[in-house]
């Protein structure tokens, strides 16, 4: 289970013709579909079903609160299994928004605070073997998440499945 913002429909659509332009060629990566594409807020793993509702409530909380956050972005990263696209954070309103988030799960018990600062960013590709690659970043206007969702990921051999438990509204602030 994972909390993250969505992205707005031109956003996604913009990417995937990105990825296809630069990754499409590439047989060793898997590239993401559009429909998981998401800037992950807290990674949660396996949560009972009888702490949903807590952690969709705290989201709730969290989003209705925060300012909308605009997006854009800053430069292409890879760590030992992902590449991603590292992102700029206007006035640090997706920071904020996630801190307040990870308060209040830490609160309930269902999340434990990584050691490194969250960082915004996009998950575009997966690999078993760093590639090493230097794209040309995508032509993308910055953009404010459409809203926030709790997602249910279930893994399957060919990859993870996705499904939104909830989404809400940012509250535009």
């Amino acid at each position: 289970m994972f909390c993250a913002l969505r992205l707005p429909p031109d956003a996604t659509e913009a990417l995937v013709t990105w990825q296809r332009e630069a990754f499409g060629h590439l047989g060793d990566v898997r590239v993401l579909p559009g429909g998981h594409l998401h800037v992950t807020l807290a990674f949660l793993g396996y949560r009972p079903a009888a702490e949903v509702d807590a952690i969709l409530g705290a989201l709730r909380e969290v989003a209705a609160a925060a300012e909308t956050p605009l997006l854009s972005v800053r430069r292409y990263r890879e760590t030992r299994s992902v590449g991603m696209l590292a992102l700029d954070d206007e006035a640090g309103r997706a920071q904020a928004l996630a801190r307040d988030l990870h308060g209040r799960l830490e609160a309930l018990g269902v999340y434990e605070p990584e050691r490194r600062e969250w960082l915004a960013h996009l998950t575009v590709l997966r690999f078993r073997k760093r590639p090493r690659l230097r794209p040309p970043l995508p032509d993308l206007e910055p953009f404010a998440p459409s809203d926030a969702a709790v997602y249910l990921s279930r893994l399957r051999p060919g990859g993870a499945q996705y499904e939104v438990l909830e989404s809400v509204a940012l509250g535009g602030r």
